[in-house]
């Protein structure tokens, strides 16, 4: 048997950037999603892979040996969870590995729509369980399973949660330049301690305007004769919200990760507000409720707080002294409550590595 384990991430700053060619400042967390996969012995035509979840209901099914002309839409299988497993195989036969017959178990504490990449590590940890060649680089793995992730959902997503689930570093955030498709660890101060508050308010980004923001975007990048928003300078965007969002956003990665290496913490909680202002503004993916979490954290001690992920609900990011954490967190999971109506749930995050076996680190590019 294998144990592939996959973690979560967070975002500290640098949202709607990655599909931009630009910057983003994620780190990956102590939450994983992991599969236990064994080989099913099985003939040439009758070999199968066949998963069940800890969390859902239902067993997938996938068919290694159906012809072609039986091949099944991802999108449309039942229990939807399946639907990364159907993805999954196809992008690996897709790309030429020989799929064998397994048998999944699939468990995961990474919450579901809550902005923290429960997808991307499900596609991470399938493409890993199914095809473990460590040799491919840590691009090609994220590609890889970037590509079963938009089998399953239909959604054109960026690389940075893939990437972030395969070379995280424990300690560090993930300095992640989408243009080149490099990565940098910055090192995390020890007395910034990193919050993580779900809204109570669900996402998905399947029934988000996700994809019109980055078409707009897009749109600008086109009209303007550039490859990307990367190249744009603040001049060129300025009459574009979404467009001067990536433009700033991008500004503000760069300015949080040289503000932690000298161990700035109060200007990077600035930032991560100027942040979470441009996604409430000008990106428009916040909601009032992620703006009240904001509001209620900075309320209770947080040096800075944004949405993070996609926004449209989900989680908020926050950074207050290890000292205060969990008395912020308690304060301000109360006071959005009071506010709302909403019962808010949040941890304090640590750090780790990126992706694991259970006989080991199963990074596979430089980080």
């Amino acid at each position: 048997m294998t144990v592939v384990r996959v973690p979560g991430r967070v975002n500290l700053i640098g949202d709607h950037t990655d599909y931009h060619g630009g910057f983003a400042l994620p780190m990956a967390i102590d939450r994983w999603c992991e599969i236990e996969a064994a080989p099913i012995d099985a003939p040439i035509g009758e070999r199968v892979v066949r998963a069940t979840s800890a969390q859902f209901d239902g067993t997938v099914t996938v068919p290694l040996d159906a012809p072609a002309s039986v091949e099944v839409d991802p999108r449309t299988v039942e229990p939807a969870w399946g639907r990364f497993v159907v993805g999954a195989v196809a992008a690996l036969q897709e790309a030429g590995v020989r799929v064998a017959g397994t048998d999944l178990a699939i468990s995961s504490t990474v919450a579901a729509g809550a902005g923290l990449s429960s997808s991307s590590a499900l596609a991470v940890a399938l493409t890993l369980a199914l095809g473990p060649d460590r040799r491919a680089d840590v691009v090609a793995r994220a590609e890889l399973a970037r590509d079963a992730e938009q089998r399953a959902t239909g959604v054109g997503i960026g690389l940075m949660d893939q990437l972030t689930a395969l070379a995280g570093r424990a300690g560090h955030a993930l300095l992640i330049d989408f243009d080149t498709l490099t990565m940098e660890p910055v090192p995390l101060p020890d007395e910034l301690a990193v919050l993580v508050v779900h809204s109570g308010q669900a996402r998905s980004l399947a029934g988000s305007a996700y994809a019109s923001r980055r078409a707009d975007g897009e749109a600008v990048a086109a009209q303007l004769g550039l490859a990307s928003l990367r190249d744009a300078t603040i001049d060129q965007v300025a009459r574009s919200p979404r467009a001067r969002h990536v433009v700033r956003e991008n500004e503000r990665v760069l300015a949080a990760v040289d503000a932690l290496r000298v161990g700035d913490l109060r200007r990077v909680g600035e930032l991560m507000l100027a942040s979470h202002a441009s996604l409430r503004d000008d990106y428009e993916v916040s909601t009032p409720e992620l703006d009240s979490l904001v509001n209620a954290l900075m309320r209770s001690g947080a040096w800075g707080a944004r949405l993070t992920g996609a926004g449209f609900g989900g989680c908020v990011v926050a950074i207050a002294s290890v000292r205060d954490a969990r008395d912020v967190l308690a304060d301000a999971t109360a006071a959005y409550g009071a506010a709302t109506g909403i019962t808010a749930s949040g941890f304090v995050a640590r750090s780790v590595d990126g992706a694991l076996t259970r006989t080991g680190d199963i990074h596979t590019g430089d980080a």
